[in-house]
């Protein structure tokens, strides 16, 4: 828009300012994005994500459902978008691209050969669907995750307890904890977790009778055996609530 000074010369009016109706109206865009695709989710998810008070998401959520949006669910149980939903494409920030591409480039390094080319592969589709300024962003990304120093045989550690996870099997390996005590262990593995170019992976373990830690690296002789039953109380949130209820 524009206006004119005496002398017809045209002048830009100030920038406008960023309503609060504009923000919302990004905030219930962000809201649906976020449930897109996923499981239920939590108002005190969504809280959290968004810097805002689960009353708030309450009526954003309710305001988008009155709207036509098809969220499922309720309040005190999460919401998901149901799968029938069609939503514009995915855009994003130059904050969110920088974050894609070094996810991507450590786990390229410290994610074993599957997850490696898993993020590669995402990449590479979420670049393909890019208008060329947004990819060339993506791609000049100044994130770097050097992989000389990283063994090849650390890699195919964490490829074959990923693969472990996936079937629900059992692993066998020789353990040294930091105490240099050595001892055999049969685990039922649940999940990894990554500190920071060190790895470990959290399961149940059959000698100890409880769920444990395991350091990547200091496992050795990894092997797979049969698949393990789906027990009550020894699930991944099961692992989750024993480690959350630790003592800091």
């Amino acid at each position: 828009m524009r206006r004119y000074h005496r002398g017809g010369v045209p002048a830009l009016l100030p920038p406008r300012r960023t309503t609060p109706m504009t923000r919302r109206a990004d905030r219930l865009f962000q809201i649906a994005e976020l449930l897109r695709g996923r499981r239920l989710t939590t108002a005190q998810q969504l809280a959290e994500w968004l810097k805002i008070s689960p009353r708030t998401v309450y009526r954003d959520v309710r305001d988008l459902q009155l709207s036509g949006v098809p969220i499922e669910g309720e309040p005190g149980i999460g919401y998901r978008l149901a799968r029938s939903a069609s939503l514009p494409p995915l855009t994003f920030t130059a904050e969110e691209l920088a974050a894609l591409a070094a996810g991507a480039r450590m786990l390229e390094t410290w994610g074993g050969a599957s997850f490696a080319s898993g993020a590669r592969g995402a990449l590479a589709k979420i670049a393909s669907a890019m208008p060329a300024d947004k990819r060339a962003t993506l791609e000049r990304a100044p994130f770097f995750a050097p992989s000389f120093h990283v063994k090849g045989e650390f890699s195919e550690k964490v490829d074959t307890l990923h693969r472990a996870i996936d079937d629900h099997r059992v692993v066998s390996f020789a353990y040294v904890d930091r105490n240099e005590a050595a001892t055999e262990r049969r685990v039922w593995p649940l999940g990894l977790v990554y500190w920071g170019a060190r790895w470990t992976i959290g399961a149940w373990c059959e000698l100890r009778e409880g769920f444990r830690n395991f350091d990547v690296e200091r496992m050795q002789d990894v092997a797979l055996h049969e698949a393990f039953p789906d027990t009550e109380g020894r699930r991944l949130a099961d692992f989750m609530r024993h480690v959350e209820a630790k003592p800091r």
